[in-house]
């Protein structure tokens, strides 16, 4: 099989799992390796003809860039071998392309306590924005779910996600009863068309009214703290790592949501042992 071949087979793949913009950022890797090496089958592809692909792809690029393409090329070999079942390993693999292109490791972000994201909205005066607040911080919805939702996307406790992140048509997301009911009677004084937006702000707005919230108790906060406040408080009140993964958080991969969940402190594991054996 040549790489020509391979990602043809990938690109179609794509057409129905990756969003638009996702393609569209694969397809300049792909136009450019198409032209370089679209004529070798894949088993002679070595290690440093991808390094030497990457480094001429990249070069003055910044090294955030540098490793986007190099786990771009990544999941194509990684896709094609497994698709394919091809007896070869993924050069990309390789020390010397792991090590050059490698993430710099990822600072554990401060996780901010349920009492504070309670007095934040609880300091929200405007209905529509407390309400915003909440569905970010008791539903676990990100921003731009919040300010995309319809008014025909509610439905009783649930919320149809349009165009998700993950690339599907489509997700489901859920709110505690006391949610839905407080937006069920926002709704009905707005007189809103199906397809009217429920909160018609732009993103800078909203991250503009939470920076003023978080400033009057005195703590930096963005509008996605708050989702990932919603896993953590889930995950330190017993529910299991799936369901935050799939139902509040609607992640792909366990990993990504184990990114999400702050460090637990002495005190914390503690509390927890305490609980866990009845004291």
């Amino acid at each position: 099989m040549t790489l020509r071949h391979a990602i043809e087979i990938f690109k179609d793949h794509q057409k129905s799992s990756a969003r638009h913009k996702t393609q569209e950022s694969y397809g300049y890797l792909f136009k450019n390796l198409d032209v370089l090496l679209g004529d070798v089958t894949l088993d002679s592809i070595s290690a440093e003809d991808l390094y030497q692909f990457l480094m001429l792809l990249t070069e003055g690029k910044a090294r955030s860039t540098a490793r986007l393409r190099y786990a771009q090329l990544k999941a194509l070999f990684n896709f094609t071998i497994e698709r394919s079942h091809l007896p070869m390993l993924n050069p990309c693999n390789d020390p010397l392309l792991s090590k050059t292109f490698r993430a710099p490791r990822m600072k554990q972000r401060e996780i901010i306590g349920r009492e504070v994201i309670d007095e934040v909205i609880y300091r929200c005066r405007k209905r529509r924005d407390r309400l915003i607040l909440e569905l970010q911080g008791r539903c676990g919805l990100r921003i731009g779910e919040v300010l995309a939702l319809r008014a025909s996307d509610i439905r009783g406790r649930t919320l149809t996600i349009r165009r998700p992140k993950s690339g599907r048509d489509e997700e489901t997301a859920f709110m505690p009863e006391t949610m839905a009911a407080r937006l069920r009677a926002y709704l009905e004084t707005q007189n809103l068309l199906p397809d009217e937006r429920v909160f018609p702000i732009s993103y800078s707005t909203a991250r503009s009214f939470i920076k003023k919230l978080g400033d009057a108790v005195n703590i930096k906060i963005r509008p996605h703290d708050l989702r990932r406040h919603s896993a953590t408080y889930a995950s330190r009140n017993g529910i299991p790592l799936e369901v935050i993964s799939k139902v509040l958080l609607r992640h792909q991969d366990l990993k990504t949501t184990q990114m999400y969940l702050g460090r637990i402190s002495e005190a914390e594991a503690l509390r927890w042992m305490d609980v866990l054996h009845s004291k």
